[in-house]
């Protein structure tokens, strides 16, 4: 995918294109390989959050709390919006914001990464930068994470599918995904 790009349609000139979805879906993985493709820049909401803040994502959720962080997620991801139009991987919960949700819709098309209980387990397991998989059973957390978040991630423009093929066939399959969208 790295060596092959692609024209977006014009319906999509000017707009963001922004991944949402449950950590270990890919956001970032497929997000860079995607942006390389469109040749937009990319950027991961999650590095820009630990940027301004100057420290760690697990430190923010430590010291001051997950709606602390959520709160500053919302400024930086409005602040992105206000850059260039880019490739934004989301961190899993944005999308969740109803404010977040609504500047999302406004000036992006949302492709939700949506995978199953299985693959975010597997993908997931012995990472330790994850803040909420932390207290208890990371699967049992994913589940009840997969319970309360697919509902609303349903409102994206674009669901894609997330399978364990290899990392290039899925970002040609999201490309083609998004092309399709904007030629409708």
């Amino acid at each position: 995918m790295s060596d092959t790009r692609v024209s977006l349609p014009g319906s999509l000139a000017g707009q963001f294109i922004v991944l949402i979805g449950l950590m270990g879906a890919g956001k970032s993985n497929l997000g860079r390989r995607l942006a390389a493709a469109t040749s937009l820049p990319f950027k991961d909401s999650d590095n820009e959050v630990e940027a301004a803040a100057g420290c760690s994502i697990e430190e923010i959720f430590e010291q001051y709390g997950e709606q602390e962080f959520r709160d500053g997620e919302r400024k930086v991801i409005s602040r992105l919006f206000d850059g260039e139009p880019s490739v934004m991987a989301t961190g899993g919960g944005a999308f969740m914001d109803p404010e977040t949700r609504s500047m999302i819709k406004e000036r992006g098309v949302s492709i939700w990464l949506r995978a199953d209980l299985d693959l975010l387990n597997r993908r997931t397991q012995g990472r330790s930068h994850r803040p909420l998989l932390k207290n208890g059973n990371g699967r049992d957390i994913l589940a009840k994470l997969i319970e309360e978040r697919y509902p609303v991630y349903g409102e994206a423009d674009i669901i894609f599918d997330v399978s364990d093929e290899p990392a290039p066939e899925s970002a040609e399959r999201l490309a083609s995904a998004l092309l399709a969208y904007g030629e409708e």
